[in-house]
């Protein structure tokens, strides 16, 4: 599939970006047309096309815009609440993360695009797989910044509990998630 490289640096563009992000999580991609998106951003759908080529590079835009915010808001949620090394900063992902969702429910927006878009060629899928890493390596960092041995071995496993974590309170309901996630990181790294 090739798909024409987004352009949304324009007034319009950052408009449909926007719009086409708060509906993309609120309703999910597969319900959200460019009918929508282009009326709730008061635009026409030319000027969509124009700006991103199909509706799968304004998906892939919108998570790549998406995990670029999530990252400005971690770099600065670490360096006001969190500035010290330890362990204590490997625990601040986690009150990033509840801080970033603002008590909606609607989970990682990563899991549920994935969900949408499956298995094939979309190209938000690299987006996706990408981000995942990204989050994995920087459980690794941040535990190898601590002087925890094995940080290679541990961040993966850290990132694993905290995806859990994710995906027990919205999918499972469990309010303390997050909670349990904490106390299961601080025994991995004890251990």
């Amino acid at each position: 599939m090739t798909v024409r490289t987004a352009n949304p640096d324009t007034p319009a563009g950052r408009k449909i970006l926007e719009v086409a992000g708060v509906l993309f999580y609120e309703r999910g991609i597969g319900a959200v047309g460019v009918d929508l998106i282009a009326a709730e951003a008061g635009t026409t759908k030319k000027t969509l096309y124009d700006r991103f080529g199909s509706k799968d590079a304004l998906v892939a835009a919108y998570l790549t815009r998406r995990e670029q915010r999530w990252e400005e808001f971690l770099d600065e949620w670490m360096r006001t609440r969190a500035p010290e090394s330890g362990v204590g900063r490997v625990l601040a992902v986690l009150d990033a993360e509840e801080a970033w969702w603002g008590g909606s429910r609607r989970g990682c927006a990563f899991v549920n695009a994935h969900a949408e878009l499956g298995e094939g060629d979309h190209p938000g899928r690299e987006v996706l797989r990408e981000a995942k890493l990204r989050a994995r390596s920087k459980f690794t960092d941040l535990l190898a910044e601590a002087g925890i041995p094995d940080a290679e071995v541990l961040g993966p496993r850290v990132h694993m509990v905290y995806e859990g974590a994710m995906v027990n309170l919205t999918v499972g309901g469990i309010p303390e998630a997050f909670d349990e996630a904490r106390e299961a990181i601080r025994a991995l790294v004890q251990a």
